[in-house]
């Protein structure tokens, strides 16, 4: 796996939430022999024993139920220790959701937009409009018990991220349920302490998702969580709403994002496994002329 993705260009990779615990052994070979570096990784990494796919929320730091809660600490610091053994420098990781028992107003929100795509970046739309105020309102109701559950959560990790010299980089979601709201980000990155080895990463496609929802401004909301930025996936959005596309291949306009990378930001492109050798490669060309 990593002899391919040097073959293709690459020297640093992310090490994602799919990593099985049968792939550790090769990856420890890999790095060791210097075949890439590790840049990042993200939680769960790897996945919990038994766990074989893709798995970021299979435990939340929003929950409130004690079990769920011990897992969540117990693999998040397991992944802590091993993006230290691979000498990665950030770990990003999920702030959960808002747990709804009846009527999650998620599936309003999808359903209208199902039939009236466009329906969030037009503002003339006044039915959706009213439709996602109400909904917001439902959310912001429901969310204050698993969003103090998520600070409490976070801050039990700070001292052992910083120990072992990880920074954790909380990632924009693009779901409606799941946390931090995002007109509430940028004060909440703020509001952590000084000393937090913590700070914002952006996704390109999941702030495009949202901004179609008609929830932020993309350009926006990169202005508001800029001081504390640690990185990017970075991804675009085709016409019918997909991610994980080739850089070029949507409406995701990178040279906006371009304009808030820093030297020392992370990078990472994070691609549908679906898309060709040709659209990876070209990718990487798209994003080194715009760091240009």
């Amino acid at each position: 796996m990593l002899k391919e993705m040097a073959a293709l260009g690459y020297e640093y990779v992310e090490l994602s939430h799919g990593i099985r615990i049968t792939l550790v052994p090769g990856i420890m070979r890999g790095v060791d022999e210097g075949i890439v570096k590790v840049s990042s990784t993200h939680n769960f990494c790897p996945l919990p024993t038994g766990v074989v796919q893709a798995a970021p929320n299979l435990f939340e730091p929003s929950a409130r139920e004690h079990r769920e809660h011990d897992q969540w600490l117990r693999h998040t610091k397991r992944s802590i220790d091993f993006a230290a053994q691979v000498k990665a420098k950030v770990l990003v990781c999920h702030l959960g959701s808002v747990a709804f028992f009846w009527f999650n107003p998620a599936r309003t929100i999808k359903d209208y937009l199902r039939d009236h795509h466009d329906a969030g970046r037009t503002p003339e739309d006044k039915t959706y409009h009213a439709l996602l105020a109400k909904c917001m309102v439902r959310l912001r109701k429901r969310m204050p018990p698993f969003w103090e559950q998520v600070k409490t959560s976070v801050a039990e990790i700070f001292d052992y991220a910083t120990q072992k010299g990880i920074k954790l980089g909380f990632e924009n979601r693009e779901k409606f349920e799941e946390l931090p709201v995002d007109a509430d980000y940028a004060e909440f990155i703020a509001g952590l302490p000084a000393n937090a080895p913590a700070g914002y990463w952006h996704d390109t496609g999941h702030a495009d998702i949202k901004e179609g929802m008609g929830l932020l401004n993309h350009r926006q909301h990169l202005v508001k969580n800029a001081p504390r930025l640690l990185g990017f996936h970075l991804h675009d959005v085709n016409a019918q709403g997909s991610d994980h596309q080739p850089i070029g291949a949507g409406h995701i306009d990178f040279k906006m994002v371009s304009e808030f990378w820093r030297p020392e930001h992370l990078l990472t492109l994070e691609l549908s496994p679906r898309i060709s050798v040709d659209d990876v490669k070209a990718s990487k060309i798209r994003v080194e002329a715009l760091m240009r």
